[in-house]
């Protein structure tokens, strides 16, 4: 049963061409943004990545990792969570459709055909690096990243941990 006691307002601005929103915000919800808000933050894919560090194959992995991520959080959490366009549930749903599955579906079938020519005594970094796409990659990178930090800004507002 929904916290009919602890409901608040709340409005995002969201990235990807989802949009504003403003609905009343419960318990359920709340928990279930700071759940998502922990697991986005603490993920590499999320960090800016320096030309001269880690591997984007790395940070595919990460933002990979983030649907079955997602999909734990709003299946712990109940239909009440919701699936509307005005609720956790349905943002989370947004993100994953909107902004991460077109950037996977495009670079994670380049990056692997790469990755298998990989000549032996050349270290994947060595290798990832040699990629004519990779700076084009991680620019695209970058950009996505832009837009999941704002919906981590999203995510702490309806948990109530950032204005």
């Amino acid at each position: 049963m929904r916290d009919r006691v602890s409901l608040e307002t709340v409005s995002v601005s969201l990235p990807f061409g989802i949009g504003s929103m403003s609905w009343k915000v419960d318990t359920t919800q709340k928990k279930a943004a700071w759940s998502l808000y922990v697991e986005l933050v603490t993920r590499i894919a999320v960090q800016p990545l320096a030309l001269d560090q880690g591997l984007v194959r790395e940070a595919m992995n990460s933002l990979y990792s983030l649907f079955g991520t997602t999909r734990e959080v709003l299946k712990a959490a109940g239909p009440d969570v919701g699936a509307s366009r005005d609720s956790v549930g349905g943002i989370a749903i947004a993100v994953l459709n909107n902004g991460l599955r077109p950037f996977l579906a495009k670079w994670h079938p380049l990056l692997q055909a790469w990755e298998a020519r990989r000549p032996v005594g050349v270290s994947p970094k060595e290798h990832e690096q040699s990629w004519s796409e990779e700076p084009k990659l991680r620019s695209e990178l970058e950009a996505l990243r832009g837009g999941l930090e704002d919906y981590a800004k999203a995510l702490a507002k309806i948990a109530g941990v950032e204005e």
